[in-house]
This record gives C-alpha cells, structure tokens and sequence, in this order.
C-alpha cells in the first residue's frame, strides 16, 4: 500500500489517500510532472508510475528480479532500477508525460566472502552532480558507473572492501558517504573514491545491518539507520571522517528508510508498521511522540508543494 498525507505548519502529518499496490518497498517523484514511480518488490518485478491523488497510470515490469530501489535523472529523462534479486539495473527511457517507452537491462557479476553475497544484488541508484550514474551493488562489493544518453556507456566500477556489501550511499559534492550493510560500517570517500576513514555504524553489540543514510542539509550531521539495535546513529561530518555524535532509538523495529523534511525526521519502522515522526533540535533528532500507522513501512518520499498540493 502507498500512502499520502499532508503536513500543517508544525510538521504534524494529517492523512490524504492512501492505494492497494503490489509490493511497493521505494518510491521517487518526477523532477517537474506530479508523479510518483515505485518498484513492486516481487519476483518478476513492477514499476507503478502513480498521479497526486495516487491513481495508476501506469503499471509495467521493472526489467528484472526483485526490484529495491528507483531514481528518476534530474532532467527527467530515464528511471533507473535497482534489482536485489538479479543483481541487474534497467534504465527506463521516458516520454514527455513521464510515462516509461523503453527500457535498457544492464547485467551486474561477480560476488564476495560474505554469505549473502552469492551474486550481485544491485540496491540503490544515484545520479550523481557529475552525469554519472552511480549503483551499489551488495553482492559484489562495487560501485557501479553508467553514463547514460542513448548509448550507454560502462564505466569502470569501484571496488570497496571485500565483505562489506555497500548498500546505500550519499553525497556532499566533495565525498562519498557509504552504509555498508555486512560490515556495519559507515565509510569515506574522496569523488576519485579512495577510502579515508571506516567508522562502526552504531555503538551497540550484536548484529546490525545498517539501511539508509543521509546528510543534513547543511552537511554538518550524518544520519544513518541500524537495523537490529533499531537506531538512529548521528555522526558529526569532518574532513574525510565522521564522528559518533548521539544515537537514539528509531521509535519502531527494523528501520529501513527515513526521510529529512522540514526540520524532522520521519523513519519507516517497517516490523513496526508505522513512521515514527522525530523533531531535530540541534542537529539530533528528538520523539515528537507521533507515528503514522503504515503496515510494512518501507521508504518515505518528502514531497513540495510544487510536486503534491499539501506537500
């Protein structure tokens, strides 16, 4: 199910629609046209290209296995997939009405030392400042880079450290910031992705296998997701390195996602089954006490007025 609501001026979110879809585990907007694509997480894969009000308008295959993970290029052009289950990424061409025409299947190999890395299993899509785009692949402990245009063009990938199984990524224009979910670490990189620093994803013991992470917006904190001490770990950004801050309960089991917006964190408690709303005072996030009940919460998309009336 996807879901929409609206938030009043002091971030409280008030429901609007809400739609039965197959499976849906990540979710991106257009640049410009009001809508909203998601991958259907099943074995043959879907892609839903939903309207505001949430209403299909188009439902097709993902172009592969087990999609995670989506992004739409900022000129709108192509969607690219993430695929788990194949290890593959298909980079959707789409039409003017953002509607998908054609798709574009690139295959990953390889694997690792770490038993979940059977294969490649392809998990995030970002297109980077550069033009380039930039894939996770867990299984085979890489960076995969395209660049895309109508011919599309394989670059050659960035090779991390064997067993650490990078999943989610971001960046500040200068470095790259790494979630390596097998390892639990949180890694550092320079744009020629040399390695600076790898630090522990959260201060507990146990198993943890980090999800998402993100940058303030003004690049001073980075924000990470623990899933086993179902945290929330905030690291101070320094030059090459980060730094434990704080780490606090994420409001809920099993945190996949979690979405930076207007001064809150919104965290997708998917055992939970809802979003627990946090305030950040300070750079840290504090329990606002709020949670939106949402069974299998799997991402947050923040959406502006100008993509969503209410945002």
């Amino acid at each position: 199910m996807i879901y929409l609501g609206g938030s009043d001026r002091i971030g409280t979110v008030h429901p609007r629609f809400e739609v039965d879809a197959p499976e849906p585990t990540f979710l991106a907007a257009h640049p410009r046209l009001p809508l909203v694509y998601a991958v259907h997480e099943r074995p043959d894969g879907g892609l839903g290209v939903y309207d505001r009000e949430l209403e299909p308008v188009a439902i097709l295959p993902s172009g592969g296995n087990g999609p995670c993970h989506l992004a739409v290029d900022p000129s709108g052009r192509w969607v690219a997939v993430a695929h788990y289950g194949d290890g593959s990424v298909a980079v959707h061409d789409l039409g003017a009405d953002g509607v998908p025409t054609g798709v574009r299947v690139l295959a990953g190999e390889g694997g690792g030392p770490h038993p979940n890395q059977d294969g490649p299993h392809a998990h995030q899509c970002v297109f980077g400042d550069d033009g380039v785009l930039y894939v996770t692949d867990l299984g085979s402990d890489e960076i995969r880079r395209y660049r895309l245009g109508e011919e599309i063009q394989t670059l050659d990938p960035v090779r991390l450290k064997p067993g650490g199984g990078p999943r989610h990524m971001t960046t500040d224009g200068r470095h790259w910031y790494v979630a390596n979910e097998l390892d639990a670490t949180v890694s550092v990189h320079d744009r020629a992705w040399t390695e600076l620093s790898r630090t522990p994803a959260s201060g507990f013991s146990g198993l943890n296998y980090p999800s998402h992470i993100e940058l303030s917006a003004d690049g001073r904190h980075l924000y990470i997701a623990n899933r086993g001490p179902d945290t929330i770990g905030v690291f101070a950004v320094g030059d090459g390195r980060v730094t434990p801050v704080a780490e606090v309960s994420s409001g809920g089991a099993w945190p996949r996602h979690f979405a930076l917006a207007g001064g809150r964190v919104y965290v997708a408690c998917q055992r939970a089954g809802h979003v627990a709303v946090f305030s950040l005072a300070g750079g840290l996030p504090e329990p606002t006490g709020e949670t939106i009940a949402h069974p299998g919460a799997a991402c947050v998309l923040p959406v502006t007025p100008a993509e969503h009336e209410d945002g």
